[in-house]
């Protein structure tokens, strides 16, 4: 999945309402970016004199993506927001380069701000711990891997956290109180609405797969009200979410109430 957020991109083009544009890409599919022209069209049209017309390319594999660098004179960056200032360089005219990051933000030089977007790779495949060093035919995946350490599973901890307290049987964080919920977290003081909307996504589609909610008629609000339903049944059920995640969240003000875990 590919977010270019709001002001990034040209604002002819850009998302219903000015929310930017997110793409989802499939195995094998290809998004192109840069500034774009009637003849040279571009699925992220970035909107900077100093990019080229056909920047570069984004190709999804498997289980990583690759970035092409389509500059003669610029290298582009690919950061990882999730680690210690970890970052790639892609140098200009190089194909194909494997990002290894499950997260990452592509920033392209400009001659005023940088202009970035950010990538979701394709859902990394864990072996289970308890099977490794065996023969590859012989190995058991992991059937939901995730990264504890990343934005996204504290914000799958924030949707979790009333039903692990006991405080409503049936209440999901919205959006707006998660982003409040995380503010006090290091990690998390840039986190925007838009932001934990794309984590939010990406739990779905590609980390814990919950098909999409049912009554395809209703409005957007009950339709991303049943995906966070749906996501925290699954990581409750299955225990991908526990009482001790709950350490991961910033303290809350005035909390008097002690978390207790869901029947099993």
């Amino acid at each position: 999945m590919v977010h270019l957020p709001r002001g990034s991109g040209d604002p002819t083009e850009a998302g219903r309402g000015g929310d930017g544009v997110t793409l989802r890409l499939g195995p094998g599919e290809v998004a192109r970016f840069g500034r774009g022209s009637a003849t040279v069209p571009v699925e992220l049209r970035l909107v900077d004199e100093a990019i080229s017309r056909l920047a570069g390319e984004i190709r999804v594999t498997d289980d990583h993506w690759q970035l092409s660098n389509f500059s003669t004179t610029q290298s582009y960056l690919v950061e990882n927001p999730e680690g210690a200032g970890e970052y790639l360089r892609v140098p200009p005219r190089r194909a194909g380069a494997p990002i290894p990051f499950e997260f990452s933000r592509v920033v392209l030089p400009t001659r005023e701000n940088a202009v970035a977007f950010q990538v979701f790779a394709p859902d990394h495949v864990y072996l289970d711990p308890d099977a490794a060093g065996g023969p590859w035919g012989t190995r058991t995946l992991t059937a939901y891997s995730l990264d504890e350490t990343a934005t996204y599973f504290l914000v799958l901890v924030a949707l979790c956290e009333p039903r692990l307290r006991d405080e409503s049987p049936v209440a999901v964080p919205t959006t707006p109180q998660i982003v409040e919920r995380l503010r006090g977290h290091a990690a998390c003081d840039r986190l925007t609405a838009r932001a934990v909307s794309s984590h939010i996504d990406y739990l779905a589609e590609e980390k814990i797969r919950v098909g999409p909610p049912a009554g395809g008629d209703s409005g957007r609000g009950a339709r991303r009200n049943g995906k966070r339903e749906a996501i925290v049944g699954v990581a409750l059920r299955f225990g991908l979410v526990r009482e001790e995640h709950l350490a991961l969240l910033p303290p809350r003000p005035g909390a008097g109430r002690t978390a207790r875990g869901t029947a099993g």
